[in-house]
């Protein structure tokens, strides 16, 4: 398999200078991106943990998702007092949501398995599904290629509330016949049968969204021995009762430190797209199955937005105490949970994490712990051979079709193919008429002021002409070119679909459908550094 590295165009600013490391964006940070395990794995190790219960509530939790040998052998190591985690996470979408999650996978395996052979200690790569999050219109469809664009296949099931998607009971009538309606947009291949047979199976065994998700990761990592975790797991809660109990006491800390760490980043003029402020408590309390967002009034009551609760003090720290399943996490104590959680050697994330996680520093610090090492995830665009032909054929390069490019490049592609350029041509017709048409406007305004108007109208339907013979004109130049230009159009789909990157848009399916469900474990098998910013992988 070939990898190459490739550069993009479409970094933010922030991204650009935490990448090189630049001292106006690291002093957000307490480590850099590179060259910091070592030191990060001596500080961690520091630490003490509740690893034998971790291990035996992740355990109890990856049984029920039938985990892999691996995943088990892993779970186990996790009580070693020695070793460390690599972690990162997403929401579960289905049949693993778009790219992206797959890349942030394969970037939290690879990294863990590099600093394990580096450090001599294991290293064990965690996946955080986000079960807790409710957003089911965020989740509830994905997005397969068809006919040279992309076509979007939502799931009928409907919420009832505002339910999380580790609550939600899969409705297996519905599902198995989305998942069959899917399968029929496929071309068939040796991989088709099996491999619908492997999402069936995971679909019938799962009783939620979270359950099929987490199936289906382990069927395409089955020999990593990646450990996933569902963060809204009751049992998990319970572990996180005493930590839930210091973001209670410490919540106008970290509040006022993350919102002022969020003005220093704007006077540095980077974009974020996290927004906090000092009432925010960052901790969602759960009432009658809805998470309800919670704020901090000027009596120091805990209450929701739409007043839907209102609690003191000591009785939001009694419930973290007694029923822990009533809270949760939002952005900004998450990443503080999982530190709490798990003795983490590095956290994996996209731009838009790293960009968030600029303004956690004076949170982790208020509750004593370093923030740890944050790794931009791996970003992969998978090329097949007939985008990779059109490129060739039309002289494009992948840096050009990944920045979104392509579609310019068509039009003047196809401008070229009219001589003159009938674009141009047109209006340089339009520019004579205008001259040629203004002393007749004069005229008509020197007689009469509705004749004036009366003669403005006639130049538009003049020009309206114009535009409708080069309409015509590019209309016969696209169906004379029509096999040509369905080639622009395969290579703007695999590069830059629905104006972003492939990761962000296209589902694994098809391309599991094509290469065999071991696709993504062949490409852990290459080397790849997080220093490049985006990777090609040739099909």
């Amino acid at each position: 398999m070939q990898i190459d590295p490739i550069h993009t165009k479409k970094q933010s600013s922030l991204i650009q200078d935490y990448l090189m490391e630049k001292k106006k964006i690291m002093q957000f940070f307490d480590y850099a991106p590179s060259n910091s395990a070592k030191e990060r794995a001596e500080e961690v190790l520091k630490r003490e943990y509740q690893r034998n219960r971790l291990a035996d509530t992740l355990e109890s939790m990856n049984r029920k998702w039938d985990a892999p040998e691996a995943t088990r052998k892993n779970i186990e190591r996790l009580k070693s007092a020695d070793s460390l985690t690599v972690i990162g996470g997403q929401q579960a979408g289905l049949l693993t949501g778009p790219l992206y999650t797959v890349n942030k996978i394969i970037s939290i395996i690879h990294y863990a398995k590099k600093q394990e052979n580096d450090l001599g200690i294991p290293v064990i790569p965690v996946f955080w599904i986000a079960g807790e999050d409710h957003d089911w219109e965020e989740v509830n469809h994905i997005f397969l290629p068809k006919d040279q664009g992309m076509k979007k296949f939502k799931h009928p099931q409907h919420a009832e509330g505002k339910y999380s998607v580790s609550q939600m009971k899969i409705d297996k009538k519905a599902s198995e016949e989305w998942l069959a309606h899917l399968f029929e947009q496929l071309r068939e291949t040796s991989h088709t049968k099996p491999l619908f047979e492997k999402m069936l199976s995971c679909l019938e065994e799962a009783e939620t969204y979270t359950d099929f998700f987490a199936r289906i990761i382990y069927q395409l990592f089955p020999k990593e021995g990646l450990v996933l975790v569902d963060s809204a797991d009751r049992t998990l809660r319970e572990q996180e009762s005493s930590h839930f109990l210091q973001l209670i006491e410490h919540q106008p800390e970290i509040s006022s430190g993350v919102s002022q760490s969020i003005d220093q980043l704007k006077e540095q003029k980077y974009t974020l797209t996290l927004e906090a402020e000092r009432e925010d408590a960052h901790l969602f309390y759960h009432l009658n199955g809805e998470r309800i967002l919670l704020t901090r009034n000027e009596h120091g009551e805990w209450i929701g937005k739409q007043q839907e609760v209102k609690l003191s003090t000591e009785e939001l720290a009694s419930i973290a105490k007694s029923k822990p399943h009533l809270l949760s996490n939002n952005v900004v104590t998450r990443p503080l949970m999982q530190e709490m959680l798990f003795p983490t050697l590095a956290f994996i994330g996209g731009p838009g994490e790293i960009a968030y996680w600029a303004a956690l520093k004076p949170a982790f610090h208020r509750l004593e712990m370093t923030m740890p090492p944050v790794i931009l995830r791996l970003s992969l665009t998978f090329l097949e051979p007939a985008a990779r032909k059109a490129l060739r054929k039309f002289d494009i390069t992948a840096s050009q079709a990944i920045d979104g490019e392509t579609e310019e490049i068509k039009r003047q592609w196809l401008a070229a193919k009219s001589n003159p350029d009938v674009e141009q041509l047109s209006e340089e017709i339009k520019q004579t008429i205008n001259h040629a048409h203004k002393p007749l406007r004069d005229a008509a305004k020197d007689v009469r002021s509705d004749l004036a108007d009366m003669a403005e109208k006639n130049l538009l339907y003049l020009y309206k002409d114009i535009d409708f013979l080069r309409k015509r004109i590019i209309k016969a130049l696209e169906e004379k070119y029509e096999m040509e230009l369905a080639e622009f159009d395969r290579i703007h789909t695999a590069f830059h679909p629905l104006g972003g990157l492939q990761e962000r848009v296209w589902n694994p399916l098809t391309l599991l459908n094509t290469y065999g469900e071991d696709l993504f474990e062949r490409v852990l098998e290459e080397t790849l550094t997080p220093e490049a910013n985006h990777y090609l992988v040739y099909l």
